[in-house]
């Protein structure tokens, strides 16, 4: 299979490697339709995420549809269209059980961090029964990849971690796609202004 992989500081390749195979009861392996690329990989490529090593596949956002599936994966099924979410959990931690599903012991963010990614044909999943989340037919590639790490990082990060209140005046600073993701949960919160603010010009013209 073609997969971008992460050669060293500064340096990537799309390349064949091997196909990815069930190696755990709980895994799925996923042919990938829609991926993207996230800033975290833009930083993994300058060198700051030192525990990405040579050789590894790139990307944690995508969808496809599962192709395998491991003997101890309930509710999935070949043929089936998910979303991969950007946090692979077990479900069954003491993180995982207080909804901290990021700091799983056996999990967390290993997508093209500690494991191969999805910026690939194929990617193998773990713990997918918790890692996965079938489609609804008729859902956009291109809203759905939204749910798989930009949008509930967004409304994470800016609106519930901001706090974001009936009434509040928000101020949201950069108007990236994080930017416009916070924006648009912020929403759900009923605040009585929102202020962007970006200085890129591409962002200002649009």
């Amino acid at each position: 299979m073609k997969a971008l992989v992460y050669e060293g500081v500064g340096q990537r390749a799309w390349k064949e490697k091997e196909r990815p195979g069930i190696e755990q009861p709980t895994d799925a392996v996923v042919r990938v339709t829609h991926t993207t690329i996230c800033g975290t990989d833009l930083h993994i490529l300058k060198g700051d995420v030192p525990a990405v090593t040579p050789g590894r596949t790139l990307g944690h956002e995508g969808i496809g549809m599962i192709e395998e599936v491991g003997g101890g994966v309930s509710g999935l099924a070949v043929g089936d269209h998910v979303l991969i979410s950007c946090i692979t959990s077990c479900g069954h931690c003491d993180f995982c059980k207080q909804g901290m599903y990021a700091h799983c012991r056996d999990g967390g963010w290993i997508l093209g961090h500690k494991i191969d990614g999805t910026q690939a044909e194929y990617v193998r999943i773990p713990h997918a029964a918790n890692s996965l989340y079938r489609l609804p037919p008729g859902l956009a590639p291109a809203a759905a990849l939204m749910l798989s790490d930009i949008l509930p990082t967004g409304h994470e990060i800016g609106a519930l971690n901001g706090e974001v209140r009936l009434g509040d005046t928000v101020a949201i600073v950069g108007a990236g796609p994080i930017g416009l993701a916070a924006l648009l949960t912020s929403r759900f919160y009923s605040p009585a202004r929102i202020i962007m603010v970006d200085p890129d010009e591409n962002r200002l013209s649009a």
